[in-house]
């Protein structure tokens, strides 16, 4: 007769394993990179209306000679003022939850909300901003590897059937100096923010390769494009700011600008907030909520006043 017996201390049903991690693991995000590049506007806030007027002084063109002859008068010249407006709206999103789910579960519930309710206003922050540089009245659409054209009435009417690459930087950044006289930024450099995509196409151009096999050679491995021709590129691959347009998808799209490009009116800078407790205190919720919006500064194609060229498709 055996002296011990073995029994299940679970008769019936499965095993099941109750052990939860306390390391939380996070959907990883697209990147921000557009609110970096916008001017706030320091005299407008609370207590100012819903709306701000831009005045914008258009530069006083060259004469043929300003040569004087003795006893005539010195010639006038016009001075022209255009304004632009910018209202503002409000904006936000929250997310409920219950006292009931937060006594309940293992994990700091209101703290994971308010994280990915920052995550969230950060993003439509991003394609806020990059909807106001779209706006830009210069379209630009690369139609083959060496062919691109220009559309100046805010709307890109032909496909784009060709990627953003070396020769086309060099034509929008010609026309922005050259036919626009779009200033530079501080560093005297103009900038571009490029879906993932467009610059893929600048890093398989040969002329690129070609040119940094001597200058940087590293740039390739290191994933770096650099300045090229006065133009500091940034990647981005938040999809709802900067898309894959054109012809199967063929470009990346993006953005090229200098100085004033786009301004931001701020009556509530974005933040979280808390509901108050509804139900005795049963039921929560946590918002993000601000009151702004995003405008060109100049919004036309005029020479000395155009200054985002934005790089699409119809």
């Amino acid at each position: 007769m055996a002296q011990f017996q073995w029994q299940f201390d679970a008769p019936s049903g499965t095993f099941k394993q109750h052990a939860l991690s306390r390391e939380l693991y996070w959907k990883a995000l697209e990147n921000s990179v557009f609110m970096d590049h916008i001017q706030p506007i320091p005299s407008f806030g609370k207590g100012k209306g819903e709306n701000v007027t831009l005045t914008r002084i258009s530069s006083i063109s060259e004469p043929t000679s300003a040569s004087l002859t003795e006893g005539e008068r010195i010639p006038e010249d016009s001075h022209s003022i255009s304004t632009t407006a910018i209202t503002v709206v409000e904006i936000g999103r929250a997310v409920p939850y219950t006292s009931l789910a937060e006594d309940l579960s293992f994990l700091n519930l209101q703290n994971s909300i308010q994280r990915r309710l920052r995550d969230q206003m950060r993003l439509v922050m991003d394609t806020k901003a990059a909807t106001a540089f779209k706006t830009a009245k210069v379209k630009y659409i690369p139609t083959g590897l060496a062919a691109g054209t220009f559309d100046t009435d805010g709307t890109a009417s032909t496909s784009a059937t060709a990627n953003w690459n070396v020769f086309h930087i060099e034509e929008v950044r010609d026309y922005m100096f050259d036919t626009l006289h779009v200033p530079t930024l501080g560093n005297d450099d103009y900038v571009a923010i490029f879906r993932t995509l467009g610059l893929r196409g600048i890093k398989r151009d040969p002329a690129w390769e070609e040119w940094h096999k001597y200058t940087d050679p590293q740039a390739k491995f290191n994933n770096e494009i650099g300045r090229i021709e006065n133009i500091r590129h940034i990647e981005t691959n938040h999809a709802n700011a900067l898309a894959k347009v054109g012809t199967g998808s063929v470009l990346g799209e993006g953005v090229v600008f200098g100085a004033d490009g786009v301004a931001m009116a701020e009556v509530a800078t974005p933040e979280l907030r808390a509901a108050m407790p509804g139900d005795f205190g049963r039921s929560k919720a946590v918002a993000w909520y601000g009151i702004l919006e995003f405008g060109l500064i100049w919004d036309t194609a005029n020479a000395g006043e155009a200054r985002v060229v934005h790089v699409t498709s119809s």
